[in-house]
């Protein structure tokens, strides 16, 4: 499998710090975040409704504001059980160059 981009389409909050994203390749699934709550700039998310404000951005990640995003190809790892090297052939050639 391989992909130029991962493109996520949806994203909803879930109780427990976890989050719902569906993928324009048709993968979809939820992913825990509760080990980042709390900590550094995640604790805002312990402010109540501020998880919930999870949205798409126009660039592709995952984000709640501005400064608070996530990289959507590491959420689509993590639900998938994939390996970098899996959706991305070659990014370890580029590193070792």
């Amino acid at each position: 499998m391989a992909s130029e981009q991962l493109w996520p389409l949806q994203v909803e909050a879930r109780g427990g710090f976890k989050l719902w994203v569906r993928f324009d390749d048709g993968v979809e699934g939820e992913v825990d975040l509760s080990q980042h709550a709390g900590r550094g700039v995640f604790k805002v998310w312990d402010t109540p409704g501020v998880f919930e404000t999870v949205s798409v951005s126009p660039h592709r990640s995952i984000r709640w504001t501005e400064d608070i995003e996530l990289c959507a190809d590491a959420i689509y790892l993590e639900i998938t059980g994939l390996d970098v090297e899996e959706i991305m052939p070659g990014l370890s050639a580029l590193a070792d160059a």
